[in-house]
This record gives C-alpha cells, sequence and structure tokens, in this order.
C-alpha cells in the first residue's frame, strides 16, 4: 500500500520529487530523487522524517533531502532546512538532531603535483601513510596537547595552526568560512574538551578515510583547467569531523533540549515556547533564546575543532608524502567543506529576502560565483562541491552554478549516501572477499577493523555517478571531473 504522502507529489521539476504540504506541514518538502529511486532505496522512513521537518518553527522555503538522502536522526542525512531568525519573538528554531552529532565533519580536497604513475609502489605507500594516519573509533594517535593548546583552537580554528606547530596548506578563499567561526566563549562541557584533547589529527571509524586517487575522467575541461587539475593528477581527499568533541557538544544541548519536551499524544511539546514537535528527536530553540546562542556558540567551537583536525590530517598526509616519494612533492588545497553545520546566510524566499538558520546535515555548500560569501578564486566556477563515492567505484568535484544561487538554499550532495545499513551490509559482504576484489583492481585498502570492509563496502552505498546525475539535473551543481581511488585509508 502507498504511504499517505505519495498522493501529494508533484513531479514537475526536473528530477525533484516534490512533496506539497499538507496536514501539519509548514512548507513543502522535495528530494533530488525520482519516485522509483526513492522506493527502492529506503525503508519509507525517510520522506517521513523530511515532512516532520516542515514543522520546524519558523521554517521557510522547501525542506529539501539531497541525491545521496537516507535516513538518519531527527532529519535525514543529506537534509537542509532553513528557519527564518526573524520569526516570533525569538526567531526561529535551531536544532542540534538537525545539524548532527558529527559537527563540521567534511571533506578536504587536495592535488599533488604527481601524476598516478609517478609512484613507484603504491602499496608500499598505502602502508606507510596508514602508519602516519591514525584512524579507527579510540582517538588514539592525535598529536600531543596541553588545554591551553586546545583552548586556543576552540577559539581561533585555523587562525591558530601555528600555536601546534602545524604547517600551512591552504590559502585565502579555498577553506569554508576561511576555517574560523567567532566563538563569544568557551562553554563546551568539559567531558567534550578530555574527549577532543587527544584525538586532533585522527581520521575517526565508520565512513571517515583518507583516499588517494586520481583525475580518470574531465567533464568541464575549463573548471578543470581553472583549478589548475588535469587527467591522471593525483588528489586526496580527507574526510573527517570533530571527532568526540563535536559527539558530546551535541549529545549535550540535545539532552538538555529534550528534558523540557513533555509527550501529548503523538507530539513532543515545550509549554514555554509554544512548540509542538512530531519527533523528539528535532527536539530546538529559538535560535535567539539563551538555549539558541548556547548551541550556536558551542556548535562554532566544535567546527573550530573539525577545521584544525583536517587541516593536522592534511599536514600528516604531506610529511608522509614527501618521506616515500621526496622533497619535490607539492601540495595545495582545492577546497574544504563542511557537511554538518548550521549558519546564518542571506536567501531570497518566494522573492523576499530571509536572513536564516540554514541546517545542513550531511549536505555541503554549492554556492554560485556570484554569492558575496564565496571568494573571488572561485567567482567564475562556481564554488568546488566535494563529492566522495566509494572505495570501488570513485567520486567527483562539481562545481556551484557560475551565476544565480540554486532552488536548495545553495546546496549539494555530499556523498553517495548509503543503500544498506551497517549491519545489513556486514551480513551480506564478506570482507576478506571484497578486500581480495579491490585488490585485484588496483584499489589498496588499509582498514582498522575487517568490519569496515564490509561496512564501507561499494554495494554499502548508492551509485555515486546516478547521485551525481540526478544532482545536475536538479540544477544544484554541475560535474567537472571524475576521481578513481588508488589507495584508502579507512578507520
Amino acid at each position: 500500500m502507498a504511504a499517505e504522502w505519495t498522493k501529494h507529489v508533484d513531479l514537475s521539476s526536473p528530477g525533484v520529487v516534490r512533496i506539497k504540504a499538507h496536514d501539519r506541514m509548514k512548507v513543502d518538502a522535495a528530494i533530488v530523487s525520482t519516485m522509483e529511486e526513492i522506493e527502492n532505496y529506503q525503508d519509507g522512513r525517510g520522506p517521513i522524517q523530511l515532512m516532520n521537518a516542515t514543522e520546524l518553527p519558523g521554517i521557510v522555503g522547501t525542506a529539501w533531502g539531497m541525491a545521496d538522502w537516507h535516513y538518519g536522526y531527527g532529519l535525514p542525512i543529506g537534509g537542509v532546512v532553513a528557519t527564518d531568525i526573524e520569526h516570533g519573538d525569538q526567531g526561529g528554531a535551531i536544532s542540534p538532531g538537525a545539524v548532527g552529532f558529527d559537527i563540521n565533519c567534511g571533506v578536504r580536497a587536495v592535488a599533488l603535483n604527481i601524476e598516478a604513475r609517478d609512484i613507484p609502489n603504491l602499496e608500499k605507500l598505502a602502508r606507510r601513510l596508514n602508519g602516519r594516519i591514525p584512524a579507527g573509533g579510540s582517538g588514539k594517535g592525535g598529536i600531543e596537547m596541553t588545554e591551553s593548546k586546545l583552548n586556543t583552537i576552540l577559539r581561533g580554528g585555523l587562525n591558530e595552526l601555528e600555536s601546534i606547530d602545524v604547517d600551512q596548506h591552504h590559502v585565502t578563499g579555498t577553506i569554508e568560512s576561511e576555517g574560523c567561526f567567532d566563538v563569544d566563549e568557551l562553554t563546551i562541557s568539559l567531558r567534550a574538551k578530555q574527549r577532543g584533547m587527544r584525538a586532533l589529527g585522527t581520521l575517526g571509524s565508520g565512513n571517515h578515510f583518507l583516499e588517494l586517487q586520481r583525475v580518470s575522467e574531465i567533464v568541464d575541461a575549463e573548471t578543470a583547467k581553472k583549478w589548475n587539475l588535469s587527467e591522471n593528477q593525483v588528489v586526496a581527499m580527507i574526510h573527517s569531523g570533530s571527532r568526540g568533541l563535536g559527539h558530546q557538544v551535541c549529545s549535550d544541548h540535545i539532552h538538555q533540549l529534550e528534558l523540557r519536551l513533555k509527550q501529548r499524544g503523538n507530539f513532543w511539546v515545550d509549554d514555554e515556547w509554544g512548540y509542538e514537535l512530531p519527533d523528539r528527536q528535532l527536539a530546538s530553540a529559538p535560535i535567539n533564546s539563551k538555549q539558541g546562542q548556547a548551541y550556536l556558540n558551542d556548535m562554532k567551537t566544535a567546527a573550530n575543532y573539525a577545521f584544525t583536525n583536517r587541516a593536522v590530517l592534511t599536514d600528516r598526509l604531506f610529511k608522509g608524502l614527501k618521506a616515500e616519494l621526496g622533497e619535490e612533492i607539492e601540495l595545495s588545497t582545492l577546497y574544504d567543506v563542511s557537511h554538518n553545520i548550521a549558519k546564518i546566510e542571506e536567501h531570497v524566499i518566494h522573492g523576499k529576502n530571509c536572513t536564516c538558520a540554514v541546517h545542513r546535515k550531511g549536505a555541503t555548500r554549492a554556492f554560485s560565483g556570484t554569492q558575496p560569501d564565496l571568494h573571488a578564486t572561485f567567482a567564475q566556477t562556481g564554488q568546488p562541491v566535494v563529492v566522495p563515492g566509494d572505495m570501488g567505484r570513485g567520486s567527483w568535484l562539481m562545481a556551484g552554478p557560475q551565476t544565480e544561487q540554486n532552488q536548495a538554499f545553495g546546496s549539494a550532495c555530499h556523498g553517495a549516501g548509503r543503500a544498506l545499513s551497517r549491519s545489513a551490509a556486514r551480513r551480506k559482504i564478506n570482507s576478506e572477499a571484497k578486500e581480495k576484489e579491490l585488490r585485484d583492481k588496483g584499489i589498496i585498502v588499509q582498514a582498522a577493523t575487517k568490519n569496515i570492509l564490509s561496512e564501507e563496502a561499494p554495494e554499502a552505498y548508492k551509485d555515486v555517478d546516478r547521485v551525481i546525475q540526478n544532482t545536475a539535473i536538479a540544477n544544484l551543481a554541475r560535474p567537472v571531473l571524475r576521481l578513481e581511488p588508488m589507495a584508502v585509508i579507512k578507520g
């Protein structure tokens, strides 16, 4: 039997399944997909989550599910929702669950000055890099920190790399928000600090990785040239976030907000703010309330940690490459994008300017070249959009529109998106057979545990090429070039 929401579907926009607002929905919900893919990839919970999010107080525009969407906590991974900060007395809602636990999880893409054929022994290089790049869930192997140094990083992000003796491998404009959010004061919990103390410069586990790739196909030659990328050139992607520190920050704020909620029938109610939410996992606060500002401040603090974490990983990669391939190796950052973040942005909603709190959960900015927030470096091309796929089939670099913001608050997909849960992947995929299969294709995988090979196998993910196609059809971003995996380090 078809779900009730399917009676309200509008397919008139290319590449978009739009669910028109009905019942308690305040705005439409839209998924960058086809109806067939929605039916094939999910168990039906994802669209319901997205429709629930349309009930957030102060929500504006449309609630979006990017092409890599799948079920998550509160809001689907790949979810994008925006609230009006001038809504009501204290502004629209800000929801930690709609940002995600791994605050400022993101990807840094860096280009090397070599081609794939310049690596004499890929397996040896992968093994040596694995020894230099700590991975896994424990957080062991991070750089030595004092509380004073940690506090400096939490306040200043990439502006304070010198304080921890880490070299900078980026130039102005290549890191989203320049790698630093202004923090009013350090108010994150002691437990959050403790979890971050030893984890700086570690990949983490799950879908986090460091991957060496080669440019295998160029679709937009003009943009690739402007980005100084050419066929067979080696590129590396580093996917990591704020580690246990960010997870603790999110958990702390969700806990405090959930304590305020009372269940009445099918809804969770906050009497002080008049909130009536369909899902406890969407626990929220008005953005200008004491609680909303406290979360926003602590989120920025964790985001500074995540920016720094990727910077340390980049430096460790560079030093490892030099040690194995020689002093001639050069590394430059193409772009570093945030995935799980809420940002205050200006958008035009139904013809009117709106200052919005845009929640991107497992989604990335895909800003146009004409956006004031984007550095002049990318004025002609649009923002680089880094889209990791899977370790067997490849990844992509896309670009935001050259002019005019896209319809999804300037957002696009952040990866391929899961097709199987981790438990289902472990049941269906033999890790040893998968490792051999990848090796036979010339892909060297260094994994902290055998389970990761099953959980992160290509079959556990959607086809990234289809995700890219859907994103392009919806006119959110355009494909620039495809990257084939060579060596993968997984947690």
